[in-house]
């Protein structure tokens, strides 16, 4: 009797030291998953035969949206669990009849979808940087990158507004278009198209990225 007294106690004791331990391994893969598999679709304006908006020196908004995006792209592969992804890596054109940039969001089922542009109006005094969104649930990505881009950039803040843009209407995951500043305006252009200036502005996307998946967290719990 006592033999079968004790069997029934070690079973009991084992079978609680492997619930403890599925549950220990449970709680570590869920703290690994800080960014885990959020996939950003980052999206540079423009290309091949559409050039976007011409600055005051005469260069193409497609050039500077493809260098500013691939410095994005290579800062977000250095960040652990989350996968980028690009509309295009190169000077491809993609016509806005296609839908391409929405649709290759949608297909991935991405998590966030950033298009990045160079504005341009014909009053060259006109500067600064603004966001745009369409879907109510795209507002605080707006604010969030509007606000580290406009740190980065130190121009005029114009806010955020909703625009009826296909690539942010199209997509069904938070969207934002971000319009660095204004390539007809020279002093915005003059620094637009530097290295360092860029990679500020790629460091400043990354880090709203990041605090923007921190806020959607918080928010879910």
């Amino acid at each position: 009797m006592k033999k079968k007294i004790v069997f029934i106690i070690l079973s009991l004791l084992l079978i609680l030291i492997l619930v403890v331990n599925i549950s220990k391994h449970s709680n570590n893969n869920d703290n690994d998953k800080s960014y885990t598999d959020l996939k950003v679709v980052i999206d540079p304006g423009h290309g091949g035969e559409d050039n976007g908006a011409t600055g005051v020196s005469g260069q193409f908004e497609k050039d500077f949206t493809l260098s500013l995006s691939k410095k994005v792209e290579k800062l977000l592969k250095q960040e652990s669990g989350i996968e980028v992804f690009m509309t295009r890596t190169d000077d491809s054109y993609i016509s806005q009849e296609s839908r391409y940039r929405p649709k290759y969001a949608n297909k991935l089922n991405a998590d966030l979808f950033i298009s990045i542009h160079g504005n341009t109006f014909s009053d060259p005094d006109v500067s600064g940087t603004e966001t745009f969104y369409y879907h109510k649930n795209s507002r605080l990505l707006a604010e969030v990158i509007q606000k580290h881009v406009v740190e980065a950039t130190g121009f005029k803040d114009r806010g955020v507004q909703k625009q009826n843009l296909f690539v942010v209407k199209d997509t069904k995951m938070p969207a934002a278009l971000i319009e660095v500043g204004y390539l007809t305006n020279p002093q915005n252009e003059s620094k637009m198209w530097t290295d360092d200036f860029q990679s500020g502005i790629a460091t400043s996307i990354v880090e709203g990225i990041k605090e923007y998946e921190e806020s959607s967290k918080k928010q879910i719990f």
